[in-house]
Formats: C-alpha cells, sequence, structure tokens
C-alpha cells in the first residue's frame, strides 16, 4: 500500500471512531446516552398509570429521552423489574421500597440492591371499600366475608395484612381474593366480593367508576388502632378520605404510606437530574388532584432508602 493511501486511510478510521464516540457518549458524564426510558406505574384504574402518563411526557419533553409509561402490576413487581433490567424508573409504595432494599417481607431471601430512590409524591391512602349493601360497618365484619387484598407480594396485599393484624384478624379470617383494582370494583359491584383494600392516592379512578352505580362506604381506623399501627410500622401516617370522595357524607379517618419514584441506581447521574428536574420543576402541568402534593420541599420525606446522587444535586440546588 503506497504511503499516501495509508494515510488517508488511517485519517478516515479517525474520523469514524470520533463520529461513533460522539453518538454514542454523553461528552459531559461520559455515560452512554440513553434514547428510551420504560416507566413502570400500576393497574390501568390506578393513580400510578394516571400520573405516569404526564410524568412521561415531561420527561420526554425536557430531556429528549423518549419515555414510555407501562401498565404494570405496581410497587412490589416493579422493584423486581427494575432489578430484572425491564425498566429504568418505577412508582413504588415507601413501605415497598424498603422491604425491597432490606430484604423483608415479600423480598425475604431476595434484597434489591439495585435502585434508589428519585422521590417522594404523594400520600397513599389504604381505603377498605365496600358498598352500602354489603353490610360492612367496621374490620370486625371482615370474618368470614371474601375480601380483595390484591396480589401476594404487592404493596397493598401488605398493607391489608398488617391493617387485619391490628384489627385483631389475619388472611385465615377472610375469604382472601386476590384482585387488582379494577377487578375490586367490578366484583363490588357484582357482589363476588364483599370488600376491597386499595392502597392509592384518593380520587382512585376504579372506586370513582364504582360509585357511579353503586352506594360506596370507606372503613374507616380509629384514633388508637392508627396510633397502634403506626407505632409498630412507622412508615404509615394517619390520614383522611374527605366527605364528597365517591360521595361518602362525612370525612373518614385511616392511614396511608407515600408514593414514590425508584430509579436504577446505575443510571448516569446527569439522566436522573434531568429527570428530577422535569418532574419537580413542572408541578403545575400536573392535572391529577395528586399533583398539589407533589413538591421539591417534601421530596425527600419519609424515603428510607438512597437517594440517588443525581436527585440530590436537584434537591440540594433547591434548597
Amino acid at each position: 500500500m503506497k504511503k499516501k493511501q495509508f494515510r488517508l486511510l488511517m485519517l478516515l478510521s479517525a474520523i469514524a471512531l470520533f463520529i461513533l464516540a460522539a453518538c454514542g457518549t454523553d461528552s459531559s458524564t461520559g455515560s452512554d446516552k440513553l434514547e428510551y426510558l420504560s416507566l413502570l406505574t400500576g393497574g390501568t384504574q390506578g393513580t400510578y398509570y394516571a400520573l405516569g402518563g404526564t410524568f412521561a411526557d415531561l420527561i420526554t419533553t425536557e430531556t429528549d429521552i423518549k419515555t414510555t409509561a407501562e401498565v404494570s402490576q405496581a410497587s412490589a413487581a416493579n422493584m423486581t423489574a427494575l432489578q430484572d433490567g425491564k425498566g429504568e424508573i418505577a412508582f413504588v409504595q415507601t413501605d415497598i421500597a424498603y422491604y425491597a432494599t432490606e430484604g423483608k417481607l415479600m423480598f425475604d431471601g431476595k434484597k434489591i440492591d439495585s435502585i434508589a430512590a428519585l422521590g417522594a409524591l404523594y400520600p397513599e391512602t389504604v381505603q377498605l371499600v365496600t358498598t352500602e349493601a354489603s353490610g360492612i360497618k367496621t374490620y370486625a365484619d371482615l370474618k368470614g366475608k371474601k375480601v380483595s387484598v390484591g396480589a401476594p407480594g404487592s404493596g397493598t396485599y401488605a398493607n391489608a395484612e398488617q391493617l387485619l393484624e391490628i384489627h385483631g384478624l389475619t388472611m385465615d379470617d377472610v375469604k382472601a381474593q386476590n384482585l387488582d383494582f379494577g377487578e375490586s370494583t367490578d366484583g363490588l359491584q357484582s357482589g363476588q366480593i364483599d370488600a376491597a383494600f386499595i392502597t392509592a392516592g384518593t380520587p382512585t379512578g376504579a372506586v370513582e367508576a364504582l360509585n357511579a352505580t353503586t352506594k360506596v362506604n370507606i372503613i374507616g381506623v380509629d384514633a388508637g388502632k392508627a396510633d397502634e399501627l403506626i407505632a409498630k410500622y412507622p412508615y404509615y401516617a394517619k390520614d383522611t378520605v374527605k366527605a364528597g370522595t365517591y360521595g361518602i357524607a362525612k370525612d373518614t379517618e385511616t392511614v396511608s404510606v407515600l408514593a414514590m419514584l425508584a430509579v436504577k441506581k446505575d443510571l448516569p447521574d446527569d439522566v436522573v437530574y434531568a429527570m428530577t428536574k422535569a418532574i419537580y420543576d413542572n408541578t403545575d402541568k400536573i392535572s391529577h388532584a395528586k399533583g398539589a402534593f407533589i413538591k421539591a420541599e417534601t421530596a425527600l420525606d419519609g424515603i428510607s432508602i438512597d437517594i440517588h446522587p443525581g436527585a440530590q444535586k436537584y434537591f440540594d440546588e433547591k434548597k
């Protein structure tokens, strides 16, 4: 090969390597540039899914990373999916994120060490939903009844189990049905079940749909029982389903956990920073009622797992 041709070949090779590097790497961090993100939500009739579409749009618009909200089985399943690389960002209850990182309860022997928090969102109310026709007025009335408790290993299932426990009941005392929110409200409407635990931001779409055709009751948790629950499981807080929600006549006291967003720890800091900024700088664009609770000032409240450094950088700048 002639010397002139060799030099030309070397020059072309160098140009090609430069172009490949520029296309595949973020020059500010050296990290592989992401083009797509999957945001894991929950069932189509829950608050996660409703908010997930808005969050995905905000991230897509503000970061130029195409983000898609995916239907899922919510909290516990989302943690496993993140671990398995089936998504990059996910909705989860704060209590479930804690169990996952500690390897407790439904994660016993299956500790997840690959997730970090992006930020807290809003209270997720534990709602024990019945109909007027069921005749159920208290937790004691659940004994022997068909009760939807969510999928085994789900956040709702854990909440149901712990609330039953505080009221002197176990899963063996009820005819437990493992249904999602939509199936639960369909079952209540048809009379196939008597009550359903639904842990979600209020108002929850599935329960609103039920109220359109059936008189809904929410069974409360009295203050003493709530205190007992919180003393044993400190990630709970007292909460209220306000009068008028689902047509109920008066405020009903209950408890809640927090909804949060979790991300894979190996996501680049700059990407997580940009996602965090996209959501918390644009809360005025969230039309769902729970958007009023989503604030940068409270985004680290109630979180008991590591914060992703990219999110931490954003919140530090907001102080």
